[in-house]
């Protein structure tokens, strides 16, 4: 019997996006064993040359015109991409996606990024014949996702299904799932093989995140943190960023020994479990991690536009706060040196999370339309 298959595009503008499709990959894998399931970041796919010249410009207008982006965001906020804009996707940027369908011959496809959306949403009006899942990886819902021709949209909350259903879409063909987070992160790990695995010392612990893009700056903020380094363990993960990395190496002040300061890492999950607190900003992904492993979170320099969006649910939700001033993270610091507090804190975190969130759902709704897709399909073979 053929294996089933789901096809999951993305676009490399933001690490967010693909990093929900391959967690909802391994997500899928792992609740069905035997499904084959294929992540392709479609533009530098199918434009290896021109692709990473394209995300490396995007990354560059974030790092350094934060403003232009968010003001771009909201004057398309209401306007989907038309039927013009989609062809010049197509023909531009993405003019072999129909061969790349008919040589992966999915099942389901589903889409994290708006581009690949809108592309494949026109060759669906076309005549492709297979079902077209949105997942969107914020908390709010930006005219560029939809598409009539989209069969279900799986969001992060209650008030993206209610954007989405003001903007007209029907509530059969929206369901909340939450954002899909990788399974490391649907379940504690052992705190003791942790601490010797990254040789950290068993103490109140910060994880300060964001610095992959070159985002996490000489901010004075998190200077200020080093101050605590004798009574809390700070871990700066700063991504694939090489130059912040020496540069903070370079410092004095985070050379103290219960500071560490990694690169790449695959084990954010393992480190989220020995942290009582995460800085970072609020990208729509990471969020959704932290919200997962029930983590206070303290948020900085959220870019206008969807991170604010973001920050607004999170911090509306009660599992963060906006970092304003030294004051926050004083009060923060010296809670987490607290253990009681701080267990009866991320305890109601927890709670809230259970209440809010469930890390498997997105996976488990992507199989449901599988499976009802296999059972139509028998049902058209025996007719």
């Amino acid at each position: 019997m053929r294996k089933k298959r789901v096809l999951l595009l993305s676009e490399g503008f933001g690490t967010g996006h693909t990093q929900a499709a391959y967690a909802l990959s391994v997500g899928l894998r792992q609740l069905s064993p035997h499904l084959q399931a294929r992540v392709i970041e479609l533009g530098t796919f199918l434009n290896p040359v021109i692709g990473p010249l394209i995300l490396s410009a995007y990354r560059r207008t974030v790092s350094k015109q934060p403003k232009l982006v968010g003001r771009i965001y909201r004057n398309y906020y209401d306007k989907g991409l038309t039927r013009i804009k989609r062809f010049a996707l197509h023909r531009l940027f993405y003019n072999q996606v129909s061969d790349v369908v008919h040589q992966l011959k999915p099942d389901v496809i589903v889409c994290t990024h708006p581009f690949p959306n809108a592309v494949v949403s026109r060759l669906k009006r076309l005549g492709l014949n297979v079902p077209l899942l949105t997942v969107i990886t914020d908390y709010d819902a930006h005219g560029t996702w939809t598409n009539p021709e989209v069969d279900k949209y799986l969001v992060s909350t209650a008030s993206v299904r209610n954007k989405l259903q003001a903007r007209g879409i029907e509530p059969d063909r929206i369901e909340v799932t939450g954002i899909p987070v990788h399974p490391n992160f649907w379940s504690p790990h052992n705190r003791a093989e942790i601490l010797e695995q990254f040789k950290l010392s068993d103490m109140p612990t910060v994880l300060i995140m964001g610095g992959g893009w070159g985002l996490l700056s000489s901010d004075q903020k998190l200077e200020y943190m080093t101050n605590y380094a004798d009574n809390v363990q700070l871990i700066f993960c700063l991504g694939s960023n090489e130059q912040s990395k020496e540069k903070l190496l370079a410092d004095s002040r985070f050379r103290h020994p219960n500071i560490k300061v990694i690169g790449f890492t695959k084990e954010v999950s393992k480190l989220m479990d020995v942290s009582e607190l995460l800085v970072t900003k609020p990208g729509g992904m990471t969020c959704t991690e932290g919200m997962a492993k029930g983590i206070p979170m303290l948020f900085y320099e959220p870019i206008p536009g969807q991170e604010e969006e973001n920050l607004d649910y999170f911090v509306t939700q009660g599992f963060g706060e906006l970092m304003t001033s030294t004051e926050t993270i004083d009060r923060w610091f010296r809670l987490i040196q607290e253990p009681y507090k701080a267990d009866q804190h991320r305890d109601s975190l927890l709670a809230l999370r259970n209440a809010e969130y469930a890390p498997a759902k997105c996976a488990e709704a992507v199989l449901r339309v599988l499976e009802r897709t296999q059972v139509e399909r028998t049902q058209v073979e025996r007719t």
